[in-house]
């Protein structure tokens, strides 16, 4: 429980970081990429320890989670031009 909220945690400021990486206009502003970058720490640390890169108990890199949410707002993007709404 205790690596979920730290997931969280650093998601919330991997998501800003993820922001100030990747400026630009997105729906939904600073809160949708907040969530993003959420989700990407949270992506991260979910794989990290399926592949290995992190123990049961070990936190996940803020490096890797900023990546994470760096990736998953360049997704976001393509999906959204795809849709034709950016």
């Amino acid at each position: 429980m205790g690596d979920f909220l730290w997931w969280i945690l650093i998601g919330l400021v991997a998501g800003g970081l993820g922001k100030l990486i990747m400026p630009g206009k997105d729906p939904g502003g600073c809160l949708v990429t907040i969530l993003i970058g959420i989700a990407g720490a949270l992506l991260v640390g979910y794989v990290g320890q399926i592949v290995g890169f992190y123990e049961p108990g070990e936190s996940t890199g803020f490096i890797g989670a900023t990546i994470g949410a760096i990736a998953l707002l360049a997704l976001y993007r393509v999906i959204l031009k795809v849709r034709g709404r950016g």
